[in-house]
């Protein structure tokens, strides 16, 4: 076999290997959380956000959230983590659904709406979209201090 045969064998092999990882994280996760955790919406940070917040959870990860508001509508989130897939998918969620809403509506936001986009989450995920939520209520609560 020449070197340029070989080569192509060994990207075939790694084409075959990623889509069989690919179908079974999308089995594992879904295909809705495998999309958000890695194609996420609103990563970064807000400069001078109006309200911001960072938790870290029981098991050492960690999320925070800024929020820009504007006449009691929020128009623009982002969030970060030192964390993994389900909760970059989370982050990603939960600021997407609280832009266009007051502060008293994304008070409203909970697991449940966030599960409700992403789909079922394996058991040991479970705290995933708690993280978020409860993010998203600091820095709400950071906002009406502020505010």
């Amino acid at each position: 076999m020449t070197d340029e045969e070989n080569l192509s064998d060994f990207e075939n092999k790694m084409r075959a290997l990623e889509e069989a990882i690919k179908r079974d994280e999308e089995a594992f996760y879904g295909e809705r959380t495998i999309k958000e955790a890695y194609n996420p919406k609103n990563v970064g940070a807000l400069d001078n956000p109006d309200g911001a917040a960072s938790i870290t959870d029981h098991k050492g990860d960690t999320m925070q959230i800024h929020l820009r508001v504007e006449g009691n509508t929020i128009k623009d989130s982002k969030f970060a983590t030192d964390a993994y897939g389900p909760i970059v998918a989370c982050g990603s969620v939960i600021t997407e659904l609280v832009k266009g809403k007051t502060v008293e509506e994304a008070l409203r936001i909970g697991e449940k709406d966030i599960e409700s986009v992403l789909g079922r989450l394996p058991e040991e995920n479970v705290s995933s979209p708690v993280l978020a939520v409860n993010t998203l209520k600091a820095a709400l609560e950071d906002y009406k201090k502020k505010h």
